[in-house]
């Protein structure tokens, strides 16, 4: 089999499932914990890990534990340094994000909207383009499932698009390429729609990049490591003055988490996918 390359090791059989999680502390070796406290880091999928203190951290207030495994956490991050150190953003930039229902794509839509940005937000279905609209504040959806993504593309930016933020991949990314506007940044965070391909299938329509002096590039948010705590602060504090919505969808009971991350790939959940156990 061809070997392919990841920027995490892959699961060999057998191998406990990553996830990132909260947790309560049980009993504690730890000088760091005591029983009773609340971790966040690398739990697994299971109901009691058995974690090294080195790889946690506390969770002060309990009340925000589920926003450490979005908007405050992981997922937060890569929004933040997506658009911050990725997209850089300009009042008044145009700015398309596919996914824009989901974790990233709703935080991502939300420091857009604060830098001064036209939103316009791609998602599947009417519930999860009302949610854009009436929480996360972006100016413009579209339904890819049922509306002409590229009809509504060039409605809702006439005149180009200035930062496409993918999620998605795929055919939505050729759409957005033949609607740049010159000097455009395109930003690939993700392509969810390619994750389960055993071929993946790239845009055919990269030269838009040359022809519109445009840039794409990738990133993770492994890749901004030295930074996480000053955009964890900076995080917090525009959630503190309510400037940053956390939607979330939550599954109950181990059993779920194949479901859970089954919706990952359907499109089943709005805002950050978690699961409790």
């Amino acid at each position: 089999m061809e070997q392919i390359s990841n920027y995490v090791a892959p699961l060999e059989i057998g191998d406990v499932m990553r996830c990132g999680g909260i947790a309560r502390v049980l009993e504690s070796k730890s000088k760091k914990f005591k029983k009773g406290d609340i971790v966040s880091g690398q739990t697994c999928w299971q109901t009691h890990p058995i974690l090294d203190a080195a790889e946690l951290e506390k969770v002060d207030d309990e009340s925000m534990a589920t926003k450490y495994l979005g908007a405050l956490g992981s997922t937060g991050l890569t929004a933040y340094f997506g658009v911050t150190k990725i997209s850089k953003p300009k009042p008044g930039d145009t700015v398309v994000i596919t996914g824009a229902a989901g974790g990233v794509g709703s935080v991502a839509g939300q420091i857009f909207k604060i830098a001064g940005c036209k939103v316009i937000g791609i998602a599947g279905g009417k519930e999860k383009c009302e949610v854009l609209t009436n929480e996360v504040g972006v100016d413009g959806t579209i339904d890819y499932k049922s509306e002409d993504i590229d009809k509504k593309i060039k409605e809702f930016a006439p005149e180009g698009i200035d930062i496409f933020f993918d999620n998605v991949g795929g055919e939505i990314l050729d759409f957005a390429l033949d609607n740049l506007r010159d000097r455009a940044r395109v930003v690939i965070c993700g392509a969810i729609s390619q994750y389960s391909h055993d071929k993946v299938d790239g845009p055919s329509l990269y030269l838009r990049l040359a022809e519109k002096y445009a840039r794409m590039e990738g990133f993770t948010v492994m890749h901004f490591e030295e930074h996480y705590e000053k955009a964890s602060k900076e995080l917090l504090d525009l959630h503190n003055q309510g400037k940053l919505k956390v939607p979330f969808h939550i599954e109950e009971g181990i059993d779920n988490f194949p479901l859970a991350l089954q919706k990952l790939f359907t499109g089943g959940n709005t805002g950050k996918l978690m699961v409790k156990v």
